[in-house]
């Protein structure tokens, strides 16, 4: 699976979720000449949360953080924020 974040302006981009005990300095993502920030991770069929570490800050994706608002991409978590899904099968 290719995960990918837009975030021309970031100077790093970590990927955390279920998938790496929601660590990001686990999946550091590499950054196209777009600002197109990209990480591969193998995934085995089930459901997955996940979130971008922009230059530090938690966030589903550039521009979308706070409350939960029935996005269908995104799922609440504990914290009142959103998590990304992901469904694999």
């Amino acid at each position: 699976m290719v995960f990918e974040c837009h975030a021309p302006a970031a100077q790093s981009v970590g990927l955390a979720g279920t998938f790496n005990d929601w660590n990001p300095a686990a999946t550091p993502m590499t950054k196209d000449d777009q600002g197109l920030w990209q990480a591969s991770v193998g995934l085995a069929p089930g459901r997955y949360e996940f979130k971008f570490v922009v230059d530090g800050e938690w966030c589903c994706e550039p521009g979308c953080e706070g409350a939960y608002h029935g996005c269908p991409k995104c799922v609440p978590n504990e914290f009142g924020t959103m998590n990304r899904v992901l469904e694999v099968s």
